[in-house]
């Protein structure tokens, strides 16, 4: 085995050429900024910053934030129907949800605290009206999906006659969760 004519370091690049002494610039002269000092660019290679996250793309802030209320609902309207109860933090929570993912992806456009409100009423009437369906499907001979495929109608009356005061109380003050959530969570 024979060694190459210029041995070189084990942890040195063979394929690398060296490049001749820099002058240091005059003290005052700004100094280049390298956002990693020990690492030095090679020729012919550019040093670009790694790109953040995609933010302030209201579409897929409101796709986001719909995905999200019809999880939330999901949730809700699963409280709901086990408990028998309307429970306020859990409506608070729907309109939070919706306008935090809303807020982070779609970012300071003025819309998205608007569309984030409106989702949030739309997730906590379905999550009411799962609720309404689990608590039927236990009393009647007939599947959660029942109700809402065959029986919407009923469904939405049941819905009707249990809504009170506070029922609509609640879609206020997700709303307006929904909305400062958005706010806060764009920045």
């Amino acid at each position: 085995m024979t060694q190459p004519p210029h041995p070189q370091p084990q942890d040195a690049n063979p394929y690398a050429k060296e490049q001749p002494p820099q002058p240091a610039p005059a003290p005052d002269q700004p100094q280049p900024y390298t956002p990693f000092p020990q690492q030095q660019p090679q020729p012919g290679f550019a040093m670009a910053p790694p790109q953040a996250p995609a933010r302030g793309n209201l579409g897929l802030g409101i796709l986001a934030g719909f995905v999200t209320m019809l999880a939330a609902a999901g949730a809700y309207g699963g409280i709901l129907g086990g408990t028998e109860h309307e429970i306020g933090y859990a409506a608070v929570g729907v309109g939070f949800l919706v306008g935090l993912v809303t807020g982070k992806v779609a970012g300071r456009n003025p819309v998205a605290p608007v569309a984030a409100a409106l989702m949030s009423l739309v997730g906590v009437y379905f999550g009411q009206l799962l609720g309404e369906a689990i608590i039927g499907a236990k009393q009647l001979p007939v599947t959660v999906t029942e109700l809402f495929t065959d029986h919407f109608d009923l469904l939405n009356e049941a819905w009707k006659a249990d809504a009170d005061f506070l029922t609509f109380v609640f879609f206020a003050v997700a709303g307006i969760a929904a909305f400062g959530a958005t706010k806060r969570a764009a920045g």
